[in-house]
């Protein structure tokens, strides 16, 4: 793109300003582009997510009922007015049309920005985007597994309250259930983005090792903040892995250091004279 090339002339400051608004120009409308095929992107989603709301519903459902009924719950889904199904079916066809959307949007995002960085600083990103899905993948995974026992346990305290029903209006949980998914896959890019930090020099090894206590307590109060239940138990089954997690970022950011340190460094090149 013409804007990230900063090209400077010799002369005249007339030059400069015409070719930077040029420039700028065409940043403004490489930028308009990028918005629009997004926005092009997210209407696709939504109407691929507006087929498949259904089959996804009833498959998230049956899950969530299966593990919110049992002996003694009296478990129903009511809608409160006319307007309810509909609502319910444009809010989950989104959500999943963003979900679905998401990564081409991220492209289009990455396309506008990677001719603005220098190579050295774009390979890392193109490097670790594997461990970046693998990382989302395998927080959605662990979140899947937790679940059904989060709402068993959940349920489980229905007992103590005899004679009390379980009436919910349809897709609370299933939307509970996408927000935890979400929730998990993107805490999980934590130690990534700890990675990134410790590559380019923003966080040294040492720094965070003496402070893994602080980084630690700043790790449980992001996860008591982005899962949706708000409760101790999401609260713990995101925080611990993500310190696990933390502390094997660290551990690769100071072996990484240290064999960038311990290779003997090139000698550069005798600049010619004119």
């Amino acid at each position: 793109m013409g804007f990230w090339k900063r090209r400077r002339t010799e002369g005249g400051s007339s030059e400069e300003s015409e070719e930077l608004r040029l420039s700028l120009g065409d940043h403004l409308e490489e930028l308009r582009v990028r918005i629009v095929r997004s926005l092009l992107w997210l209407v696709a989603g939504w109407v691929v997510g507006w087929q498949i709301q259904p089959w996804l519903y009833q498959e998230l459902n049956r899950m969530i009922v299966a593990n919110v009924t049992g002996p003694g719950v009296d478990y129903k889904e009511v809608f409160r007015n006319a307007t309810e199904p509909f609502m319910l079916k444009f809010r989950l066809s989104f959500l999943i049309g963003l979900i679905l959307a998401f990564p081409f949007i991220v492209l289009q995002l990455w396309g506008f920005v990677e001719p603005g960085l220098r190579p050295h600083e774009s390979r890392p990103i193109k490097r670790l985007a594997p461990v970046s899905v693998l990382l989302f993948a395998m927080g959605v995974f662990f979140c899947w597994i937790i679940l059904p026992r989060a709402f068993r346990w959940f349920v489980g305290y229905l007992a103590e309250f005899p004679g009390t029903s379980l009436y919910q209006e349809p897709g609370t949980l299933v939307f509970f259930v996408l927000k935890m998914l979400l929730a998990f896959g993107f805490g999980f890019q934590l130690p990534l983005v700890v990675f990134l930090l410790g590559k380019v020099g923003l966080l040294e090894p040492a720094t965070l090792m003496r402070y893994w206590r602080q980084a630690a307590v700043a790790i449980f109060t992001m996860s008591a903040i982005v899962t949706p239940s708000n409760d101790a138990f999401s609260m713990l089954m995101m925080a611990v892995p993500l310190t696990a997690l933390f502390a094997v970022s660290v551990w690769a950011i100071r072996l990484t250091t240290r064999n960038r340190r311990s290779e003997p460094e090139e000698a550069e090149p005798a600049e010619q004279s004119p």
